[in-house]
């Protein structure tokens, strides 16, 4: 079964309340195993390697399984997993390959309980890649901004352990904005973030244009925060019952809560076959009394996360700090099975849950049944973030090192509208950013929701930009014009202009209902991919490696040792050391690419 977390957090000055839910259930539920939802359908051309769940608990008197992950090169947005295997003495990866365009890597784990696990399923929504726009037709390109990077420490999952990722797991804006960059920081108070546009050669086609949208979130200093109401939602039904999920679940938020102010404040919520508030909301000066309940967790039981969404936002709503941070913190592998338990109806749960002014955290665990698709969903929906935590040191990263970003929103529904000049560009690409896609109207429609940026978030966007030749659109747009229309007159008449492109955002205050517009006129200084900033090459590097995992028919001419080779030459602000370990990620993945 899933488990879910959830914790609210409250932008309120000078305090921080934290409240903490939980979900506890019996069983696990997936397709083919008693579950209520059905079993993928299955196009009997295409072969299927299957393996049992890591994360699933083994019925009695049988030999433990050897969880194996799948990978499916087709448009199939669900990875199956249905063979089990016997597990051999070695905690050894091992690849696995099946025709029909599969491959799979499974790894015994050592820690778990000798027996065999119910087959499982992992779920991701599909992506249809942005294509070439001719800019006679389609002069504005308008998104909503993202700061997930749940998708990078998925990848990151699969990679380690052998086997490359579903394409649909890879979503390449969740990867460019899970690096931090050199991006100046806003020098007013008043302003949020700062905007900054860097144009040179596209790497992967030497005819085209890259532009690099960057945003930078204003940091706050820790003293600085504002109090904070948090509410821990969490997971603890069975399918929680694996040591990369609750327990290291359990690890990470003693950690965070070890950040937190005295006069912050805790409240935890449990959910699995029912929910309960296992802490009411609680001052941090009693830090012993937080860290004993989340101690005493323990996982089994069906997955109701509705029942556990509704306590853990009425308990942030019954502690809301105005002007503190009020969030509830979502922690859970979205398997959700019984109550509210559909995309459709938690994420309209979610939504007018969002309207209380309560924000949310996602955080995604485990494997085997782990649910993507409803996380991410549910952190669109809900004014939220999300993250995947495949280890304790990226708890660390989400919950300590960026613990300002995560909690405090210094800005919502922010909206990106780019506006080409027909005289500068043919056509455009936006590279990711699939699901966040908004109409041209929704610019400048308050009442349409968009997405937050936390206390020193980074945002990134690429377009990919082909100058204004027909043949050349031709090629890249790979459709031809469309007819001139019958009815009405179509004016040619432009501007004159030196402008390549207008940058114009769109945001609210925290707290405001109105939003303010931030404008920008680029040109294009001409600048070769040899003169870029460490940042755009390093970005650049990144959209291509998410390209190849995707196999997308954009990729042009990248290859795994050329995006290591864009990727070396940008390691000068690696403090972190994420960027170094993005090159051995690449490595992997250029070797899987060979066995495969």
């Amino acid at each position: 079964m899933s488990r879910i977390l959830a914790v609210p957090t409250f932008l309120l000055a000078g305090r921080l309340s934290l409240c903490v839910c939980a979900f506890v259930g019996s069983g696990v539920g997936l397709a083919g195993c008693g579950s209520s939802q059905p079993a993928p359908e299955v196009n009997p051309s295409e072969s299927t390697a299957s393996t049992p769940s890591a994360d699933a608990a083994p019925r009695a008197g049988q030999s433990a399984p050897l969880p194996v992950t799948v990978r499916e090169r087709s448009d199939s947005a669900r990875v199956t997993l249905t063979e089990s295997m016997a597990p051999s003495s070695r905690a050894e990866p091992r690849v696995f390959a099946t025709r029909g365009g599969l491959s799979a890597s499974g790894l015994y784990d050592q820690m778990q309980t000798p027996g065999s696990a119910p087959a499982s399923t992992e779920s991701y929504s599909r992506i249809e890649e942005n294509r070439f726009l001719r800019v006679g037709e389609h002069p504005l390109s308008t998104f909503s901004i993202d700061v997930d990077t749940a998708s990078y420490a998925n990848v990151r999952r699969f990679l380690t352990q052998g086997v490359l990722p579903p394409p649909d797991a890879v979503r390449i804006e969740e990867l460019l904005n899970y690096f931090p960059y050199g991006d100046p920081a806003p020098t007013g108070e008043d302003t949020p973030f700062a905007v900054r546009v860097e144009m040179a050669g596209c790497p992967w086609n030497a005819e085209h244009r890259l532009a690099r949208i960057a945003l930078k979130g204003r940091a706050i200093a820790t003293d600085q925060r504002p109090l904070s109401n948090l509410v821990f939602l969490l997971d603890v039904s069975g399918s929680m019952n694996s040591p990369r999920k609750l327990p290291l679940l359990k690890n990470a938020l003693r950690k965070m809560v070890e950040q937190l102010g005295e006069n912050d404040r805790v409240a935890i919520v449990v959910y699995a076959g029912a929910s309960g508030l296992v802490l009411p909301s609680t001052s941090c000066s009693e830090l012993p009394k937080i860290l004993s309940a989340l101690e005493e967790l323990q996982a089994g039981g069906s997955t109701n996360g509705g029942a556990g969404i509704q306590l853990a936002y009425d308990t942030a709503v019954a502690n809301f700090i105005k002007g503190g941070t009020n969030r509830v913190i979502l922690a859970t592998d979205g398997d959700f099975n019984v109550g509210v338990s559909n995309e459709g109806e938690l994420t309209r749960l979610i939504e007018q849950k969002a309207k209380s002014g309560v924000f949310l955290t996602v955080l995604g665990l485990g494997m085997g049944n782990y649910k993507d698709s409803n996380l991410e969903k549910l952190a669109d929906k809900g004014n939220g973030n999300y993250a995947y935590l495949d280890s304790l040191k990226e708890a660390e990263k989400v919950l300590v090192e960026e613990i300002g970003g995560t909690l405090v929103t210094i800005a919502k529904d922010v909206k990106i509208q780019v506006e080409f000049n027909p005289s500068k560009v043919g056509a455009y690409r936006l590279i990711g950013y699939e699901n966040r896609i908004l109409n041209k109207e929704d610019f400048n429609d308050d009442r349409k929701d968009a997405g937050e940026i936390g206390a020193g978030h980074h945002v990134t966007a690429l377009y990919e930009i082909v100058p204004p030749s027909e043949e050349k659109v031709e090629a890249a747009s790979k459709t031809p014009e469309v007819d001139p229309l019958k009815y009405q007159e179509t004016s040619s008449t432009q501007r004159p202009s030196d402008e390549l492109l207008t940058v114009k955002l769109r945001y609210k205050q925290p707290e405001a209902e109105t939003s303010q517009l931030i404008e920008l006129g680029v040109t294009d200084q001409d600048s070769g991919y040899a003169n870029a900033s460490s940042d755009f090459k390093f970005a650049s590097a990144v959209a291509g490696f998410g390209m190849l995992l995707r196999n997308s028919p954009e990729k042009g001419s990248l290859t795994y040792a050329g995006i290591k080779e864009l990727a070396g030459s940008a390691l000068d602000q690696d403090r972190s050391g994420y960027r170094a370990e993005f090159l051995e990620l690449v490595g992997k993945a250029e070797q899987l690419a060979q066995v495969r």
